[in-house]
């Protein structure tokens, strides 16, 4: 009877669920066919010939750090190669007009496009801020870029789409309904082992607060709910046409989520190394002030209060030394949250009594920034994984002596032997940062000046030409 009844039960669920399962195929069928129409018609030219239309998904277009530094270069690159290429830029700054971003880009990152952008301005940008998901920010910010996504796909509908900012639920939603060739250029994966290792092993971070470490059951919950979402991310990476990379470390985490290793290459980040190659270099003048210059945008992971204490611990043991050492705090500020940060640094400083010695230079003109770096002697970067770092890149091709964390790009890729010869530093925590600064100051300048040459004959495999080759090579099929 039990039977019976479950079988009376069951077999009416699977009928019913069938049936959900076609009308759900056959509405998105019908979607991507009235997708597909909808880009005929907008794409009917008089002469009968149709530009390629190549879209970047790049909600923060005009950002001004090195993931737009990436997108110029890519736009450029490809005007270059192709001719008969439209690139569509989708962006969520309404505030700015599409000179307005040109400009900027040409401002900042010294690049001049050959030819015109098309820009998409979409209005729901909010739904990928970290600050509407103050819980399940990861979920949260990848199914509001679902329907940022859509938006995006129903204003303008590509032949070829790249998310080049990391929103990989993106990618199905172009590929399957908008019909695209699709490929994405990845900084950093929204989840990474390492992220599932703090949580299992209940470790304190800016991403992992206190009561969860403390609190098994919360542990046990955040890393189901981790492993869930890796699970969801490898699935809708893994439709990528092209997978793209920007370093050793980022290359190690997608092939393990994703297992996409066939279409996945390494393409480092276009640094504009010539810019800054083009500062002489000499042995240090004696000075009556050493500076020490940090480049990097003021977002949580960059670790900037972790500089701010090496620094004090510094001073402390330098106090009646000459020449005396500045701080200098060099970074991008997008938005309110990370003008509370800036803010709440200084208040840092204050606690610890260097206000006096630390300086704060914020979306300062590329000029400005290559002065300091040219007049700094060390360059400091302190974000625990960074996924490449083209602030310490720009570092030792200005000339200064790199510290950077023992961790990620920078170890992997960057500061690494060139030729057997030493080209830079790293460091892991306050003590470590702190008595490596004191020893770089304890060199002499001639030997400083040595590891200076060496670091800038190393990192000519982060140019914009080297990067023009490889991200040539790497979109090749999307245009096949």
């Amino acid at each position: 009877a039990c039977f019976r009844l479950l079988c009376s039960l069951l077999l009416p669920a699977l009928f019913l669920s069938g049936i959900l399962c076609v009308c759900l195929v056959v509405l998105l069928w019908g979607v991507r066919l009235w997708i597909q129409r909808k880009k005929q018609l907008s794409s009917a030219g008089g002469d009968g010939k149709r530009p390629l239309l190549v879209a970047f998904f790049h909600p923060y277009c005009n950002a001004g750090g090195g993931g737009e530094r990436v997108l110029w270069c890519a736009i450029r690159t490809l005007q270059k190669k192709y001719r008969n290429v439209t690139c569509v830029v989708y962006t969520g700054d309404r505030d700015a007009t599409g000179e307005e971003i040109v400009e900027g880009a040409f401002r900042r990152f010294n690049i001049k496009l050959i030819h015109p952008v098309k820009f998409v301005f979409l209005e729901k940008r909010f739904l990928v801020e970290a600050s509407l998901y103050p819980h399940f920010t990861l979920l949260g910010q990848s199914l509001g870029s679902v329907f940022l996504g859509w938006e995006a796909l129903l204003k303008c509908v590509p032949d070829i789409y790249i998310d080049s900012m990391g929103y990989a639920f993106t990618i199905p939603l172009f590929k399957y309904l908008g019909g695209c060739r699709v490929g994405c250029y990845v900084h950093y994966p929204t989840i990474s082992t390492d992220m599932l290792s703090v949580v299992r092993n209940q470790d304190t971070r800016f991403n992992n607060a206190a009561f969860i470490t403390s609190s098994p059951l919360f542990s046990k919950f955040k890393l189901f709910y981790y492993y869930f979402f890796a699970f969801m991310y490898g699935l809708v990476g893994s439709c990528s046409d092209v997978v793209m990379v920007n370093s050793s470390w980022t290359l190690n985490h997608i092939l393990s989520l994703w297992r996409a290793g066939a279409c996945t290459s390494v393409v480092y980040p276009p640094c504009d190394v010539q810019t800054f190659l083009d500062i002489p270099l000499e042995v240090e003048k004696s000075t009556s002030e050493y500076s020490i210059v940090s480049v990097s945008q003021f977002r949580p992971e960059k670790d900037h209060p972790l500089q701010i204490r090496a620094f004090a611990k510094l001073l402390k043991e330098r106090v009646g030394q000459q020449p005396s050492v500045k701080l200098i705090l060099i970074g991008g500020c997008r938005n309110q949250q990370d003008e509370e940060r800036v803010n709440n640094l200084k208040r840092l400083c204050e606690e610890l009594g260097v206000s006096d010695d630390v300086v704060f230079r914020i979306n300062i003109p590329f000029e400005e920034l290559k002065r300091h770096l040219a007049e700094a002697t060390i360059g400091l970067h302190t974000m625990w994984n960074e996924h490449f770092g083209i602030g310490v890149v720009e570092c030792m091709a200005a000339g200064t002596v790199i510290l950077a964390h023992n961790s990620g790009g920078p170890k992997l890729d960057i500061v690494v032997p060139h030729e057997g010869h030493v080209t830079g530093f790293l460091a892991e925590d306050e003590d470590n940062y702190a008595e490596t600064m004191a020893y770089i100051f304890s060199l002499s300048p001639e030997k400083r000046l040595e590891i200076r040459e060496n670091a800038r004959r190393s990192v000519h495999r982060f140019s914009d030409q080297h990067f023009e080759d490889t991200f040539l090579l790497s979109v090749e099929p999307l245009f096949k």
